[in-house]
């Protein structure tokens, strides 16, 4: 055991070889090299000697664990319940056997089992976590249940019986069983019942968290539409604490239903359960001055009570009041919040919910009565004013910021923006003196200014600007080079470089991002959306197995944190993390991912290293499954990760998400079924069958064709639903979601060159079943097909000529789309290579017995028939095709080496010593990664040529 506790697996297998010959029967011996052999990649005879000891049944604690152990290596937790079964039938009376078999069916989800393994336990030891295992258990049959009737008749009062049973006896000891009882009801919607329970003695026991009871009751009060006692309470919970937000926000709600109802609290007895009741607003307009007042008597100064002034205006006027209730102006009140925290960071993010309640008019003039407060000072009369500390730095930052809000930057001409950015990095550089002594791992204070100028230059290459772009990789990396772990820094390089078509540098930054766990599929898409699509192909793999590997393990680790919820009785958890897992396993990125990384595999191995045929096998693809749950596909992009300061009519909106989700759905659909169709190539193998025989319906293969043909259709059905969608011509916000590919893959005429391989095939098939003698007309429009698919192919190549990376006016410009081109060039040929095997896999055969006939009739002029010679000409046009592009990408090669980047200097001599060098850096970055994609392009098609020149008949 301590062998494999080291890792030294092959030690541990011989040891216990040793045991095991003087013991021939030990059975945890025997488990332990099957572990042994299950970590050194011999899974299959792990799995028989583990199955060995297991038809024993053994009972002995050492054995049982070590199976499980290797069972979970193994991922196949479901024989951990049978070993379990078998030991708590031999031993009836063990509590920890008992237990062992209500996890293991924890792990597999098995809610009814669970059930009577939790009753079984409590029959043998009354304890009360047992007895509450098995309710637990039915809540979840209730929530997996399909049918919700079935649930809330059968599961959930069946639950709500068995704690009433323990609730009449007196026997509810810990707060988890009062929790587990508040969920039941709740889910009954017994909503009065379940205030009722967190009111009375057993609430007494809610006390893990802060307000925990309070919170509960808010929660019912609002769903029985209980105003009145939502707003006493919270009134109550205001004056304990006059900075709790979401308190506020419920004070409001209720106070504005109570006005609509025209409520009037009774006269003789209390307002409400919770007390007294404001119901108008001249009582909120009081409150909420009354909680400004306190508050400048506090230690140390409340945000809250100011923001709800302002969140109170807000209301009323939406509620079409002006300022009839003497709450004050909206400017002149955010201008008194800047005094009193224009020096905390949240200042900014405060007032940004308020800055519609200015006038657009008065955007300027509110700008510059802040500039005045704020304490900054010049050297010399026309030099910019400083901040000579961090209070003064953070107060003009938020300015700052309030001004691209507020879309004033957005208004200037270029010239003026030109300045602006110069202002702000001098500033920039200057605010770094207050952070020498900050970490590596701290932000620098004024990282802000550097990511403002780089927005402002983004705007200016939007607008045409070419070498605008060229400077905000400049700043963002001098940025970096101060500020190692801005993660803002990190992603907006990210997004710029691809927009340029350099992958290279990306892989870098975001494994120095260093993306935990979820973040796996909310920023993943940044990565895997253009590895594979600028030629980077290992880096493609790689970034689809980082995701895959969270994916896949995320099943595993739910279970246990099932289990874990369970051991500690956190129940309300438990439906959290089931749901938690279900939103992963129908998550969009994971289906996209898993697509991608099998057509990349295909792309890179099928009939090349291994034959189609067993990539497929080895991949378990079968054309008649789709594994993606269409209907439930959940967009877990976190869209807004990049910080914006655009005003709200620049900024990504729920439109635009709705857009992204449907434009990636088209795309990963038309991705799906090009997998699927490719994967029912080999299915169609050759069988040797008389003509018309009844036989060839049954044994499968007719039926294999009638899915691929089904399969085509319902790609045309896509591709025409993805034209569609383009044709509204969408524009994304520049940090919103990246667009697709799926433009470029309808325009470089990459989806019209696939499809037709696909029905090419079906005519071969066809060639297939009906043999040579009467088919002139079908080898005829096989013989067109090839003709045109050759042109096609032609003009795909066509449109990936040109420079790749050329010096414009001492300008970098890089052509992203040729590279993108390029790459799905090589994705058609290889698909077209797939096709063609299969037509050598027809013709072979016909041929061979074409050349029997003639060598029995000794006649030398049988004549061929004409597909034979339209196949060769096919096959040799590609070759010379397949030849050309790879000289061409040689070409590229040679230039892009060429290329001499030292003689560019930005036209613009904006830039200071300190930022040339980081211009060279970004310049060399940028060559380097195209050559490296054309690097990788061009060896992948030398590996697709050679496997044209087998294809010979």
């Amino acid at each position: 055991a301590d062998y494999l506790d080291n890792g030294n697996n092959k030690m541990a297998i011989q040891q216990a070889d040793k045991l095991l010959k003087k013991h021939k029967d030990l059975h945890c011996a025997k488990v332990l090299k099957a572990i042994g052999l299950q970590r050194t990649g011999k899974q299959d005879e792990a799995y028989a000697l583990a199955q060995e000891v297991a038809a024993l049944e053994p009972t002995d604690d050492n054995s049982l664990q070590a199976l499980t152990i290797l069972y979970r290596e193994m991922h196949r937790p479901e024989l951990v319940t049978k070993l379990y079964e078998a030991a708590v039938k031999k031993v009836p009376n063990s509590e920890e056997y008992h237990s062992h078999l209500f996890m293991a069916y924890a792990r597999v989800g098995e809610y009814k089992k669970m059930q009577q393994a939790g009753m079984a336990l409590y029959k043998i030891v009354p304890k009360n976590p047992y007895y509450f295992w098995s309710v637990m258990s039915l809540i979840m049959q209730s929530i997996s249940a399909q049918d919700e009737n079935l649930s809330k008749t059968m599961f959930l009062p069946l639950a709500e019986r068995m704690v009433e049973k323990m609730v009449k006896e007196d026997k509810i000891e810990a707060e988890a069983e009062v929790e587990l009882y508040y969920m039941i009801l709740e889910r009954l919607e017994k909503y009065k019942e379940a205030l009722d329970v967190v009111r009375g003695k057993l609430g007494e026991k809610l006390t893990s968290e802060l307000q925990s009871r309070e919170n509960k009751c808010m929660a019912m009060y609002k769903k029985l539409h209980r105003w009145p006692e939502c707003n006493a309470l919270a009134r109550r919970l205001l004056l304990k604490n006059s900075d709790d937000w979401q308190f506020y926000i419920t004070y409001f709600d209720s106070v504005f239903q109570l006005i609509d109802e025209s409520w009037t609290p009774p006269a003789e007895e209390e307002h409400s359960l919770e007390g007294e009741v404001h119901c108008s607003i001249e009582q909120a307009v009081s409150f909420i001055e009354e909680r400004i007042t306190q508050e400048s008597g506090s230690s140390r100064p409340l945000r809250g009570p100011y923001l709800a002034k302002l969140e109170l205006i807000r209301r009323l006027r939406l509620r079409g009041c002006n300022d009839e209730y003497k709450l004050g102006d909206p400017e002149e009140l955010m201008f008194q919040y800047f005094k009193k925290f224009g020096d905390k960071p949240c200042c900014f993010t405060d007032l940004k919910v308020f800055v519609d309640l200015l006038p657009p008019s008065q955007y300027t003039k509110f700008i510059r009565q802040l500039l005045d407060v704020i304490p900054l000072a010049a050297a010399a009369e026309n030099e910019v004013a400083l901040p000579g500390d961090i209070k003064a730095l953070q107060q003009h930052l938020c300015v700052v910021q309030l001004s691209r809000l507020l879309g004033i930057y957005h208004a200037m001409e270029k010239k003026q923006k030109l300045a602006v950015v110069r202002e702000l990095m001098l500033r920039y550089r200057h605010g770094l003196e207050f952070g020498k002594s900050c970490l590596k791992t701290e932000l620098q204070f004024s990282d802000y200014y550097c990511l403002l100028a780089v927005h402002l230059l983004l705007d200016l290459w939007l607008e045409g600007e070419e070498a605008a772009v060229w400077q905000c990789l400049t700043l963002l990396e001098e940025g970096l080079s101060h500020s190692p772990s801005n993660a803002q820094f990190k992603l907006l390089l990210i997004r710029i470089y691809c927009w340029l078509g350099a992958f290279e540098p990306v892989s870098e930054l975001y494994s120095s991002l260093d993306a935990k766990h979820i973040q796996h599929d909310t920023i993943g898409y940044l990565l895997t959306r253009y590895a594979g699509s600028l030629g980077h192909y290992a880096a493609a793999s790689q970034s689809c197995n980082f995701a895959l590997r969270f994916f896949h393990s995320n099943q595993k680790d739910t279970s246990e944190y099932i289990i874990q919820a369970y051991k500690y009785g956190a129940f309300e958890k438990i439906p959290e993390f089931i749901a938690f897992r279900n939103r992963l396993n129908s998550s969009l990125h994971f289906a996209q991912v898993r697509t991608e990384r099998m057509l990349l595999d295909l792309l890179l191995e099928a009939n090349i290293s291994t034959s189609l045929e067993e990539s497929i096998k080895s991949m378990s693809l079968s054309p008649e499954e789709d594994d993606i749950p269409w209907k439930d596909l959940r967009d877990n992009r976190d869209l807004t990760v990049l910080f914006s300061w655009d005003p709200k009519d620049r900024d990504i909106s729920e439109e635009h998400r709705k857009l992204s989700l449907e434009e990636e759905t088209l795309w990963l659909r038309i991705r799906s079924l090009t997998l699927r169709l490719v994967s029912g190539l080999p299915t169609l193998g050759h069988t040797i069958q008389p003509k018309n025989s009844e036989k060839t319906a049954e044994n499968g293969v007719s039926s294999k064709i009638d899915t691929i043909r089904a399969l085509l259709q319902q790609l045309e059905a896509a591709v025409d639903s993805g034209k569609k969608f383009l044709e509204q011509k969408i524009q994304y916000p520049v940090l919103g979601p990246p667009p697709t590919r799926m433009a470029g893959f309808f325009s470089n005429g990459s989806c019209q060159c696939q499809t037709s391989l696909f029905y090419l095939v079906s005519d071969i098939y066809e060639l297939d079943t009906n043999g040579l003698e009467d088919s002139a007309e079908i080898q005829e429009r096989i013989g067109n097909s090839f003709k045109s698919l050759v042109e096609r192919l032609t003009d795909l190549f066509n449109k990936c000529k040109g420079d790749l990376i050329e010096v414009r006016d001492g300008t970098l410009k890089t052509h992203p789309n040729l590279l993108e081109n390029l790459v799905f060039f090589v994705e058609t040929i290889s698909i077209a290579l797939w096709v063609s095997s299969y037509c050598d896999g027809v013709l072979r055969p016909f041929k061979s017995n074409l050349q029997k006939k003639k060598k029995k009739k000794k006649e030398s002029s049988v004549a061929m028939p004409p597909v034979f010679t339209h196949f060769l000409d096919y096959v040799t046009e590609l070759q010379t095709l397949t030849s050309n592009v790879i000289d061409h990408i040689k070409g590229l090669e040679i230039i892009l080496t060429a290329l001499k980047l030292e003689e560019l200097s930005l036209k613009d001599t904006l830039l200071l010593q300190e930022e040339k060098k980081f211009t060279k850096t970004v310049q060399g970055k940028v060559q380097s990664s195209y050559h490296h994609s054309v690097q990788e392009i061009g060896e992948l098609l030398k590996k697709r040529l050679d496997t044209i020149k087998k294809l010979k008949i």
